[in-house]
C-alpha cells in the first residue's frame, strides 16, 4: 500500500499521516514514513528528534552537488542513490523514516540538480519499498506537473472548509485528471459538521471520502511536543476508518 498526502500548506496534511501512519503500525503493518515537504514536520509528529538526524537531505547541499555531478550548468541525469537510504534512514517499531525535504527557491520553483536527486531517491524509495508507504508531499499542486507521485495506490488530497485550501484542492482534482491519475480522492479536515461537509462537497463538486474533526488532544499533543504516535484521540480513530476505506479500495 502506497499512499501519498498532498494540499495546501497547513491543512493538517502531516498530522493525518502520522495519524495513518500510527493506524497501520497498529494494524500490524511495517511502515516506511517519507518526508517530501520543503517544511518537513513528519518525524518530528512521529516521535523522532533532532539528536536523532532528522536534518533533510535537501539542507545537504554539497553531498547533493556531489550526487549529481554537477559542473557548471551540466548535470547527470541518473545521480546514484542507492546507498542513501542506508545512511539516512531512522527506524524505530516496525517504522523506518527518510527525511528527504524538498529544495525551493526565491520567486518559485526549482528544477536544479540538487532536486533530481532528491526527486530520483524519492521514487526509488518507493518502488522498492515492501512495507506500508506514507509519502508527506510539498504542499500545493507542482509536483502533479513533475509526475512525481505517479506510482502511488492512493493520492490523498487534504483540504478544510475553507476558500483558499479548497481552491488548491480543485487544481489538484484538475491536474490529477489531466494526467489520469487513479485513486485520488478528498479527505477534510478540521471539518466542524455537516454545514462544513455539505460546503465541502459543494465548492468541489466531491464529496470527501472522510473527514477529521478539530481535536484539542492534537493541539495539546503539538504544543507539548509529544508524538501522535502516543495519542488516543477522536482523530485516531478517524485514522482507523480511513486505513479501512484505503484497504477497501485498493487494488
Amino acid at each position: 500500500m502506497k499512499i501519498a498526502f498532498c494540499g495546501k500548506g497547513g491543512v493538517g496534511k502531516s498530522t493525518i499521516a502520522a495519524l495513518l501512519c500510527k493506524a497501520l503500525l497498529d494494524t500490524g503493518y511495517e511502515v516506511l514514513a517519507i518526508d517530501a515537504d520543503p517544511s518537513p514536520h513528519l518525524g518530528r509528529l512521529l516521535g523522532f528528534s533532532e539528536t536523532e538526524g532528522l536534518t533533510p537531505l535537501s539542507e545537504m547541499r554539497e553531498l547533493l552537488a556531489e550526487r549529481a555531478q554537477k559542473q557548471g550548468p551540466y548535470y547527470t541525469l541518473n545521480p546514484r542513490i542507492e546507498d542513501l537510504p542506508e545512511r539516512f534512514m531512522l527506524t524505530r517499531d516496525g517504522l523506518r523514516l527518510m527525511v528527504l525535504g524538498a529544495i525551493r527557491e526565491a520567486g518559485g520553483g526549482c528544477a536544479c540538480p540538487e532536486q533530481t536527486v532528491l526527486r530520483r531517491l524519492l521514487s526509488f524509495l518507493i518502488l522498492q519499498a515492501r512495507e506500508a508507504v506514507v509519502v508527506d508531499m510539498e504542499a500545493g499542486v507542482e509536483h502533479f506537473g513533475r509526475s512525481t507521485v505517479v506510482p502511488m495506490d492512493f493520492i490523498l488530497v487534504v483540504t478544510q472548509p475553507y476558500r483558499g485550501s479548497l481552491e488548491t484542492t480543485r487544481q489538484i482534482l484538475r491536474l490529477a485528471r489531466d494526467l489520469n491519475l487513479e485513486k485520488v480522492v478528498v479527505v477534510g479536515n478540521a471539518v466542524r459538521g455537516p454545514e462544513d461537509e455539505r460546503y465541502l462537497a459543494s465548492f468541489l463538486g466531491v464529496e470527501p471520502v472522510l473527514s477529521f474533526p478539530e481535536d484539542p488532544e492534537i493541539l495539546r499533543a503539538e504544543r507539548e511536543g509529544r508524538s501522535l504516535l502516543e495519542l488516543e484521540s477522536p482523530s485516531l480513530e478517524r485514522a482507523r476508518e480511513l486505513l479501512e476505506y484505503l484497504r477497501r479500495h485498493g487494488t
